[in-house]
C-alpha cells in the first residue's frame, strides 16, 4: 500500500507527496516534529503538519534568505540567526570570509538535534568554530543584545505557534536596535499569493522602522504556491545599489551575482502589495 503525506497550505489546496519512510516523530515542548522520506523531494523535516525544508529543494530558500543581505551589506562581521534549526541559513553564512562570528538562536533544542541526526547534508556547517549555537528564546535574545549585529535573519516557521511574535512590530523595532549603524535585516514572509495580507502588514510595520525596506521573490517548489518572499529591512544600504561586479562566484545552486536585483523585479501583483 502507497503512502502519502499532504500539508494542506490552505483550508483549499495542499501538496501531497508519496513517502518512503518515517524517519523520527516527537511532541517537542513547542510543537509536533516529523522527520520523513519522500519519493520525490528526498528527506523532509515537518513541524505541525508543515513542510519546512526538505533535501531536494532546501538550497534556494537558504542561499536566498542569506545570500542577498550578507552581499548588501559592505562587510558583514557578525551575524544572527533566529529560527533555522535545521542549519542551512548557517552553512551559508560561512561561506563568507568576512564573517567572524555567526549566531544561531532557536528556541526548540530538538529541532536542532534532529536535523543534525537526519539532516547532515543541511546542518553540517553547526560546529563550526565561528558558529555559535543557543537554544533561547529570539524574541528575548534580540532584546539583550542592542547594537550587536550587522545582519540578523528571521528564519521563521509560519506565524502561528511559537513563531506569532516573529511577525510584530515590536520585534522589528527590537531587531533595529540590535543591528549596528548601517545593519540589515530580512525575514521570510510567505507567499505572495496566499498571504497577501501578511505581506502588506510586514511591509507596512517594517518601512516604518527602516529607512529602506525591499521585498524579493524566488521559486521554492514545496512551500505554499511555489512562490515565496522575503522581506528585507536596512539602516543604509539598499540591495538595488549592490555593484555584482563585486559579488564572488560561492558555491551556490540557486544565487549567483546576476540574481542578486532580478529577485527584486516583482510581478505587478506582488508590488501592488507593497505600494
Amino acid at each position: 500500500m502507497d503512502l502519502w503525506y499532504t500539508e494542506f497550505q490552505t483550508p483549499n489546496v495542499g501538496i501531497t507527496c508519496k513517502t518512503k519512510k518515517t524517519y523520527h516523530t516527537e511532541k517537542t515542548e513547542f510543537q509536533e516534529l516529523a522527520l520523513i522520506e519522500t519519493e520525490q523531494f528526498g528527506k523532509m523535516l515537518v513541524l505541525d503538519g508543515t513542510v519546512q525544508t526538505t533535501i531536494e529543494d532546501e538550497f534556494v530558500y537558504h542561499e536566498m534568505i542569506s545570500h542577498v543581505p550578507l552581499f548588501t551589506h559592505k562587510n558583514p562581521k557578525k551575524v544572527l540567526v533566529i529560527g533555522g534549526g535545521d542549519g542551512g541559513a548557517i552553512r551559508e553564512i560561512i561561506k563568507h570570509p568576512s564573517v567572524e562570528k555567526a549566531v544561531l538562536c532557536e528556541i526548540d533544542g530538538r529541532v536542532i538535534e534532529v536535523s543534525k541526526e537526519y539532516l547532515p547534508e543541511i546542518s553540517c556547517a553547526l560546529s563550526d568554530k565561528r558558529v555559535e549555537v543557543l537554544v533561547a528564546d529570539g524574541i528575548k535574545y534580540v532584546q539583550e543584545n542592542k547594537g550587536e549585529f550587522d545582519v540578523i535573519m528571521v528564519d521563521s516557521t509560519d506565524p502561528v505557534g511559537p513563531a506569532v511574535g516573529l511577525f510584530a512590530v515590536d520585534f522589528y523595532k527590537a531587531i533595529y536596535e540590535a543591528l549596528k549603524e548601517d545593519g540589515i535585516f530580512v525575514a521570510q514572509t510567505e507567499s505572495p499569493f496566499f498571504h497577501k495580507e501578511l505581506i502588506k502588514s510586514v511591509y507596512k510595520d517594517v518601512s516604518s522602522i527602516f529607512p529602506i525596506t525591499r521585498l524579493y521573490t524566488c521559486a521554492i517548489p514545496t512551500y505554499p504556491s511555489g512562490f515565496w518572499s522575503f522581506t528585507m529591512g536596512s539602516k543604509k544600504y539598499d540591495p538595488l545599489d549592490t555593484d555584482i561586479s563585486n559579488i564572488p562566484e560561492l558555491d551556490t545552486k540557486y544565487y549567483c551575482p546576476q540574481i542578486h536585483k532580478a529577485v527584486f523585479a516583482l510581478p505587478k501583483f506582488a508590488a501592488d502589495l507593497v505600494k
